[in-house]
């Protein structure tokens, strides 16, 4: 089985880049094997309707993205999969080009998507033009680490830890591109 986590967000707008940068983080950080299974950990950026020939191309998608959630504070994680969304999940007031769950609808409807779960985390600070992420949002991001890496164990992956590197180190390789 192929399988995809797919980092999704604008990097430029503080906490809505968790997912790219949680992604970048992870393939800094981990080695995954397994006899069974082959894993892509990608940065997806805003592009979510520009990723559909690759998304397509897996057979196990886990998005990594900014959720919404009524009643939620800042840093609650969420995982669940796509055909079962709880009622008080949305990704309204996201940045992205367009939005990763109606392109997931769209390819649902195309018969190109693959089965779906998302690790969703709820955002603090959405502002332009800064490439920092909230005490909160950090923080959580242990509890994303702990979701995805249990959940790729359940898939038949090895999860061998590499590295050390911290969201903030992601965060810095973001905002000096382009400086040198």
């Amino acid at each position: 089985m192929r399988v995809l986590v797919l980092g999704i967000g604008n990097v430029m707008f503080a906490d809505e880049g968790i997912g790219v940068h949680f992604v970048n983080l992870m393939t800094k950080n981990y080695k995954f094997t397994s006899s069974k299974n082959e894993l892509t950990l990608m940065d997806g950026g805003t592009l979510a309707l520009a990723l559909t020939h690759i998304i397509s191309e897996f057979d196990y998608l886990i998005v990594v993205d900014c959720i919404s959630a009524n009643g939620a504070s800042v840093g609650d994680v969420y995982f669940f999969d796509f055909l079962n969304v709880p009622n008080f999940i949305s990704w309204d007031g996201s940045a992205h080009e367009i939005e990763m769950l109606q392109t997931l609808h769209l390819m649902e409807l195309a018969g190109d998507r693959p089965t779906t779960k998302i690790l969703g985390i709820v955002p603090s600070r959405i502002e332009s033009s800064n490439f920092s992420l909230s005490d909160e949002v950090i923080k959580a991001s242990n509890i994303l680490e702990k979701t995805l890496l249990d959940h790729l164990k359940e898939l038949d992956f090895k999860c061998e830890k590499v590295a050390n590197f911290t969201l903030n180190d992601t965060l810095d390789d973001y905002a000096k591109k382009g400086l040198k």
